[in-house]
């Protein structure tokens, strides 16, 4: 099954977006959930993860910016994305994190324009 984010769009440098992906039960109640982003001409790079516990952490890049969360009873994962800047500019996408090769979804596109 593939996971599918949702929520990009284009943006102007300073503002805001949230992005959404909704896993099946199974997948989401009993992993770690991440989030990952690849640029123009640039490998996929993980962004986030969450725990079910609820903890988290971040690459630095988008640490202090970028909030992961989990609603565990919509199976749903989030990434509030704030002050975004030029360089987050990528398609985004959800998996498990680790990441499973299954999981890989079309992504959604998020461009910042400065």
């Amino acid at each position: 099954v593939q996971l599918q984010a949702s929520g990009g769009g284009l943006v102007q440098a300073g503002g805001s977006l949230r992005l959404s992906c909704a896993a099946p039960g199974r997948i989401f109640s009993n992993n770690r959930m991440g989030w990952y982003r690849q640029a123009p001409g640039k490998q996929r790079e993980w962004v986030a993860h969450i725990v079910v516990d609820g903890s988290t952490n971040y690459a630095d890049s988008v640490k202090g910016r970028f909030t992961i969360s989990r609603d565990n009873a919509k199976n749903t994962v989030y990434l509030e994305m704030n002050s975004l800047k030029p360089e987050d500019t990528a398609v985004y996408y959800c998996n498990t994190s680790p990441p499973r090769n299954l999981y890989w979804g079309q992504g959604t596109l998020v461009t910042v324009s400065s």
